[in-house]
């Protein structure tokens, strides 16, 4: 099943764009293999070279080789004679914890680990390939997504809803378009935050330096970024972290664990953002053996979608849904809860 034509690419010599970049105006001379690398996930130095060997990496629609030095304002795109993997969509048998199913739609607690739609690195196993096996003719997001009406990350478990129709595509990508969804999450972060409840406002934009990840954007760099509000409170506090609520406004890629790190809090495990070291405590081996098994409990950031709102695309009834915290998340918890009291004991 392929959800990909050449039409999409505005390509005339039968190249189909896999990745566009277009270089800061700070950008230092840099080779392009040690650029590249910055910003494709799983690319490997090896991988990149070859590509330029063979003619894939254009600079300013000229092809270049793998040394050439990156400048200013460079246009930069890897070009392939295979449309990108994620769009060629194949069905696959995975379950499916489905929560909840009508004939327009169905609300899925999704385990950490599992990607939600294709992308480089990661082209089987996905949500969408589950999707595309289990349900036929779904209709397709602005993305061609099949289903999708939002998403969380990989190591993110939690809630999402899929549509099932072209009406509830429309209806359902509005509410969250418009705000009136209802999403919380839980999560974990380094630190004791200060404020019992508070909200986080900050437009979020790729990161300048590393494309893997996100920041954020404030004053006049705010063109840079999209709008983004988060709204936290406080659950419990744990010595060294904290348990918190934190509600969308907007949905933005990686908005809780960007907006949680650009306050002084990041995740506790997230690997991506800094926060799989140890943040804050002690310097004593045997606080760090603690966490070392807290993060082994918990691979992965402490991040779960818990609860679900929105109105019915058909009947506008108000439905909303809530899903425990998973247990390895609820070990790590329960670790630091421990920790907490015998530090107050002592």
């Amino acid at each position: 099943m392929a959800n990909y034509t050449p039409e999409d690419t505005n390509e005339s010599d039968d190249l189909f764009e896999h990745y566009a970049f277009t270089a800061e105006k700070g950008q230092t001379p840099l080779r392009i293999d040690k650029y590249l690398m910055n910003f494709i996930e799983n690319a490997t130095r090896n991988k990149i070279q070859a590509a330029a060997k063979n003619g894939n990496i254009y600079v300013n629609d000229q092809p270049v080789k793998s040394n050439y030095k990156v400048k200013p304002h460079d246009s930069i795109r890897v070009l392939f004679e295979h449309p990108p993997y994620e769009y060629l969509l194949t069905p696959e048998n995975i379950p499916l914890n489905i929560v909840y199913e009508d004939a327009d739609l169905l609300v899925i607690n999704k385990e950490a680990g599992m990607v939600v739609h294709p992308g480089h690195g990661n082209y089987s196993g996905t949500l969408i390939n589950a999707l595309i096996y289990h349900f036929e003719n779904l209709p397709n997001n602005s993305s061609n997504r099949p289903g999708l009406v939002h998403r969380i990350d990989k190591d993110t478990s939690g809630l999402l809803v899929i549509a099932k129709n072209e009406a509830s595509m429309a209806h359902l990508s509005k509410q969250f378009f418009d705000k009136t969804s209802e999403r919380e999450y839980i999560a974990l972060v380094w630190g004791n935050v200060a404020e019992d409840a508070g909200t986080i406002t900050g437009h979020i934009g790729r990161h300048p330096k590393n494309r893997l990840q996100n920041t954020v954007y404030l004053g006049d760099e705010s063109h840079k970024g999209k709008p983004a509000v988060t709204h936290y409170h406080v659950l419990e506090r744990l010595g060294y972290v904290t348990l918190v609520s934190c509600k969308l406004e907007t949905g933005r890629t990686h908005q809780i664990r960007v907006h949680m790190k650009h306050i002084g809090h990041t995740l506790f495990n997230d690997a991506r953002y800094g926060g799989e070291r140890i943040l804050k405590g002690t310097t004593f081996t045997k606080y760090r053996q603690f966490v070392d098994n807290c993060f082994k409990a918990l691979p992965r950031q402490a991040l779960h979608a818990k609860t679900l709102g929105f109105k019915h695309p058909k009947t506008g009834e108000t439905m909303r849904f809530d899903s425990e915290i998973p247990e390895d998340m609820q070990v790590c918890i329960e670790k630091w809860r421990n920790y907490s009291k015998h530090q107050e004991s002592e």
